[in-house]
């Protein structure tokens, strides 16, 4: 269900970058993923947006607990194109911002080697817009025979990564966007 192509370049280059960064990963368990699930809502009064990325791709080092987190604007879809299209022209700006990362670390492992849930929380860095932001995420990792189940739910304020909404349709878009993310990862095959 999950399984990396290695000529998947995306997933490559968010590789390269995490094995540049943690220099631990020579006795590492790695699971990944490239077709993790990211959804957002905007609820307003006026108009209720919903899109959802279906190509998210995700690192996790099971021995340090950093994960990586690496999504295309464009992989957001939405119900209506024009949406679609204003979200990448006009607010995400995804022709100057291609990508949205997170990189973090878990503060407190759980076992990996029980099958179970367990409540987490991830200390990272958000990067949406070209604006970087120090976030701390909860939520829950759930380990099931051979697979790792990432699952959040958070809020992004547009504010925070500087995105202008204009004012003609300021009472369309929340300001606070709510984030869920389901991601599920195998174990990594180089």
């Amino acid at each position: 269900m999950t399984n990396i192509n290695p000529k998947n370049w995306c997933l490559n280059g968010l590789l390269f970058s995490f094995l540049c960064c943690f220099s631990t990963l020579t006795q590492a368990q790695l699971y990944a993923t490239s077709t993790g699930q990211t959804n957002f809502f905007s609820e307003t009064p006026a108009e209720n947006i919903r899109a959802v990325n279906t190509k998210t791709q995700v690192l996790l080092n099971t021995t340090t607990g950093e994960i990586a987190v690496r999504m295309n604007v464009r992989d957001f879809h939405f119900p209506n194109k024009l949406m679609e299209e204003h979200f990448n022209e006009n607010y995400l700006e995804s022709e100057k911002y291609p990508t949205s990362t997170f990189k973090g670390k878990i503060t407190k492992l759980p076992d990996w080697t029980q099958n179970g849930t367990t409540d987490v929380r991830v200390d990272g860095t958000l990067l949406i817009h070209g604006k970087e932001q120090p976030r701390t995420l909860t939520g829950k990792i759930s380990v099931q025979e051979k697979n790792i189940t990432l699952t959040t739910d958070f809020e992004v304020a547009l504010k925070d990564h500087q995105i202008d909404v204009p004012k003609i349709v300021f009472v369309k878009i929340a300001q606070v966007i709510d984030v869920k993310a389901n991601y599920i990862l195998t174990p990594y095959r180089r």
